[in-house]
């Protein structure tokens, strides 16, 4: 008897016992913290996943229950030089690996190469697509070569010469320190 998986509510035991697959295509709008980071609101954008369940060794040599999770997307971002759209390839392809609790978790975590995660019988899936994404943005997004020229000048025309010499604040000060009593 074949299972269906639901993304959102998935059981993790009986999703990595059955090495079960599920796939999606989903609009990058329908991720609210993901839609917020776009340069513009785009909705013909999609974002294709697949999560694989599988058993997976942990650091401690024990055989876990895993999801490995690949995601692809081309994500419109503002370029930090010239402030227009620069398409961002994303590409997360890792490994999840769950035990029975967070203590656990906690401890297998900063050693693995693997993020170890709590198992659960309610797993959004979708929730850790959107952080996985999110995480994998940029932090200063930019094209290797802006398609317009970047003006790299703040001077305008009421901009006084930068030659031009100004009066000192202190100039009064000086002068009653040259001053004798």
């Amino acid at each position: 008897m074949s299972q269906t998986f639901n993304a959102r509510h998935l059981n993790v035991a009986a999703f990595t016992q059955a090495k079960a697959a599920i796939s999606g295509e989903e609009l990058l709008q329908n991720y609210e913290r993901l839609a917020q980071e776009l340069q513009a609101p785009a909705p013909d954008l999609t974002l294709k996943w697949q999560a694989t369940g599988e058993s997976r060794t942990a650091v401690d040599g024990s055989v876990r229950p895993a999801i490995h999770l690949q995601v692809q997307a081309n994500v419109p971002l503002t370029c930090q030089r010239c402030m227009e759209a620069v398409h961002t390839p994303i590409d997360v392809d890792r490994h999840f690996i769950f035990v029975p609790d967070e203590a656990t978790a906690a401890a297998m975590d900063d050693d693995s190469e693997d993020d170890v995660l709590e198992m659960s019988a309610d797993f959004n899936l979708l929730g850790l697509i959107e952080d996985e994404v999110l995480m994998a943005l940029p932090l200063v997004p930019r094209h290797d070569s802006c398609p317009a020229g970047v003006v790299q000048s703040a001077q305008t025309d009421d901009f006084k010469d930068v030659g031009e010499e100004k009066p000192n604040p202190f100039a009064a000060l000086a002068a009653l320190k040259g001053q004798k009593p």
